[in-house]
């Protein structure tokens, strides 16, 4: 796809990012907390049932995640003290509130993801986007009590504005462009709209639906995955993102390896746990002091004389 929202950037020849604290990696844990329609085909165990209406087997389990595994994904985040960064459907803040209430005495952050993951954003105009987005925005901000900042597209959907109807919107930061470990300002209209580093490699659905893989793979997956960008990172900082449905990670038998990928990541010294706003503001603050500081070097030049004296 041709477009122009962003330049080419090869991580080689960028300056050399410091993260908080002298870390070498910047964690940030994205719980995908979802709702789903009855009668639409979504993410699924088992093709045998997806052309049943309603389709039981599958929507039942999908219903796992906000019944049971978000309340044990939550008990092993809180334990390693993580906060989550929820890529939150606005629905559940219709149906589920006592989620909305749980992640908010964890000091969650809310991101918004689509009012809920039946419908993608595609295939739609301008007018129904933009009311999509904004729903989506407001619901998030009255429900949960703060403006959501960042945006996750359903299945990393969007359309060719996308980008342009979120920064108008209020968001600030997003997830979908899968394609760096740092994060990266992105061409929009209006406003400002940076990508954070996000997963679809060290994320549970590609992991355990797609590739079929065991508890223990993802857990190795996830270790390997740290050991090499802590180590790229004490150079060049690194953001490390690990996406998590509970419908899926939060089942016993997979949970167990999520806590001891915790335990591994959080006994390393050199790693700052982060929210997306928080990675958002960093990296912000870091480039806007270094482009503040040539901007000053910059004018102090061309106002002095030749001898190096200021006019």
């Amino acid at each position: 796809m041709e477009h122009n929202r962003y330049a080419y950037s090869p991580i080689t020849d960028r300056k050399p990012l410091h993260l908080p604290g002298g870390a070498h990696v910047g964690l940030w844990v994205i719980p995908n907390i979802e709702h789903f329609l009855v009668g639409k085909p979504s993410t699924s165990i088992t093709t045998a049932t997806i052309n049943c209406d309603p389709d039981v087997l599958n929507y039942a389990w999908r219903d796992f995640g906000v019944r049971v595994g978000v309340w044990r994904l939550m008990e092993v985040m809180e334990k390693h003290g993580i906060k989550g960064t929820v890529a939150l459907n606005s629905d559940v803040c219709h149906q589920y509130p006592r989620i909305i209430e749980a992640g908010n005495a964890l000091e969650w952050e809310w991101m918004g993801h689509g009012r809920n993951n039946s419908e993608m954003i595609t295939g739609i105009d301008e007018t129904e986007e933009r009311s999509i987005l904004s729903e989506v925005y407001s619901t998030i901000s009255e429900h949960t009590g703060t403006q959501p900042r960042g945006w996750l597209g359903p299945a990393l959907t969007e359309t060719t504005i996308t980008l342009d109807i979120l920064a108008e919107t209020g968001f600030d930061y997003v997830g979908d462009w899968v394609n760096d470990e740092q994060p990266y300002e992105l061409t929009v209209k209006s406003g400002r709209l940076l990508s954070v580093p996000y997963s679809i490699e060290v994320n549970d659905i590609p992991a355990f639906i797609d590739r079929g893989w065991s508890a223990e793979q993802f857990y190795q997956t996830i270790v390997d995955q740290f050991d090499v960008l802590y180590e790229d990172g004490e150079v060049n900082g690194r953001i490390m993102a690990i996406a998590l449905h509970p419908f899926l990670i939060g089942h016993g038998f997979r949970s167990k390896y999520l806590d001891k990928a915790f335990a591994y990541i959080t006994g390393h010294d050199k790693v700052w746990l982060a929210t997306g706003s928080q990675i958002a503001d960093w990296y912000r603050g870091e480039n806007e002091t270094v482009d503040d500081n040539v901007a000053r070097i910059k004018s102090e030049a061309e106002t002095a004389d030749p001898l190096g004296e200021k006019l």
